[in-house]
């Protein structure tokens, strides 16, 4: 075979065979097929798509480019959970464990925020001596300590993807969905997991905004898993507003602590809900019980019980972080003092927001990564006080920024002020969960 043979056949529109899938693939991992020929299928795919088999073929050739993890001496059941991201979305740090406590093995491989969406390795990097660059060897050893480990990317694991990611980057072909359904799956799917629910997010603070795109992306990725031998269902949730009331990264792990410790205001429920709700499907998925009813009742005991909130003081130990952010949270992750108020400018309802506009500000004033090299202030974040259908008044508070550097925080409250449309009728409040994909 030929790499430029490859190219002109999915150039052509022709469907690849496995075999063509998994040269290539192996030629990317080992360096002997150029960036310019690997940019160009990439391209191929992205005008062209692929059929299930190739999605599949693509996948299973970047899942088995590297190291597949081997947890089969461990009785439980191994499953996981995957966000596309959005703004606020930060319920890995509850639904590891929450269902680690429901008794699953959660070994979790994430990533870091880049743009308008935050990262759940960064969110966990802002506890003290928190490490999220652990061996495979140390990831078992948190695993049988905690039930549930969080670490990056290794070298090990599905390095195809992480040298196409890079290309998908520099060729605008990010957003082509058999990519996007490889990365993710290959990246899973090396974990060992035998099931996986994912969340992908729809709206203004989506990477799929509309919900055609992320019915199209949830069933692919769905189908994929599936063809894999890992048990999956997705689920279509909103991203019309932040979720919750917190948005950076020491902020929303407070946040997260809180409702693990049983603090949870109005605000900070739909973070509760969805994450209960993820929790349940893996708990089903993973076959500990036959209904997501008794799934719900499973995970609710154990976060009544503080028994998940246990289970996360562990796994912050194992992971070299202060447990004592589990008692003090608000101690062990302060807030600057500088706060900026972000007021309405009229009186009405809130009827939009400009959500990915709410999370780029926050980036750009050192919350997050505007380029991949960017350092992340933890410190900075907003913590929003008001939701979409809310009434106001003028003057009326819409939410506080924190940052230590008074121009860069202003410039973010005027930002994140005119994110939030106010008008003379409410905005419709949106459903949290959308639609249940399981095929």
């Amino acid at each position: 075979m030929r790499p430029q043979d490859i190219i002109r056949k999915k150039r052509d529109g022709a469907e690849l065979s496995s075999a063509e899938i998994a040269f290539f693939v192996n030629g990317v991992t080992a360096g002997e097929v150029a960036d310019y020929q690997v940019s160009a299928l990439l391209m191929a795919i992205f005008l062209n798509g692929m059929t299930d088999a190739e999605q599949s073929a693509l996948t299973e050739a970047m899942l088995h480019s590297g190291e597949i993890l081997d947890f089969s001496d461990i009785s439980k059941p191994k499953a996981d959970k995957h966000s596309t991201g959005g703004v606020g979305d930060k319920t890995s740090l509850l639904i590891a464990p929450f269902a680690a406590a429901a008794g699953i093995c959660v070994p979790m491989i994430s990533g870091r925020g880049l743009g308008h969406t935050g990262g759940t390795l960064d969110k966990l990097e802002s506890i003290p001596g928190y490490s999220v660059k652990l061996s495979l060897k140390e990831f078992r050893a948190v695993l049988d300590v905690a039930g549930f480990a969080m670490n990056g990317q290794t070298a090990e694991i599905a390095p195809a993807d992480k040298k196409l990611y890079a290309l998908r980057d520099a060729t605008a072909t990010i957003e082509a969905i058999p990519l996007i359904v490889a990365s993710i799956i290959s990246k899973k799917g090396a974990a060992g997991l035998d099931a996986m629910v994912i969340d992908v997010k729809t709206g203004s603070g989506a990477f799929m905004r509309e919900p055609e795109k992320a019915k199209q992306l949830a069933r692919a990725l769905v189908t994929t898993g599936n063809s894999l031998g890992v048990h999956s269902q997705a689920l279509i949730t909103d991203m019309n507003q932040p979720l919750g009331r917190a948005v950076g990264h020491s902020v929303e792990v407070r946040e997260c602590i809180d409702v693990l410790r049983g603090q949870v205001d109005a605000g900070a429920r739909p973070v509760l809900d969805l994450s209960i709700e993820l929790a349940a499907r893996m708990v089903v998925l993973a076959q500990l019980e036959t209904s997501v009813d008794a799934a719900r009742t499973r995970i609710r005991k154990v976060h009544e019980s503080g028994a998940a909130l246990e289970t996360f003081r562990r796994n912050v130990e194992a992971q070299g972080g202060d447990p004592r952010v589990c008692d003090d949270p608000a101690g062990i992750l302060p807030l600057t003092e500088k706060a900026i108020k972000v007021e309405s400018p009229r009186s009405g309802f809130v009827n939009r927001v400009d959500t990915s506009e709410v999370g780029h500000a926050i980036a750009e004033a050192g919350g997050g990564r505007v380029r991949i090299e960017d350092t992340i202030d933890p410190a900075v974040g907003f913590i929003g006080e008001v939701k979409i259908g809310d009434q106001v008044r003028a003057g009326d508070l819409i939410g506080l920024v924190y940052c230590d550097d008074s121009d860069r925080g202003q410039a973010a409250a005027s930002r994140i002020r005119a994110a939030y449309e106010i008008a003379d009728q409410p905005g419709q409040r949106p459903e949290l969960i959308k639609e249940v994909i399981d095929k």
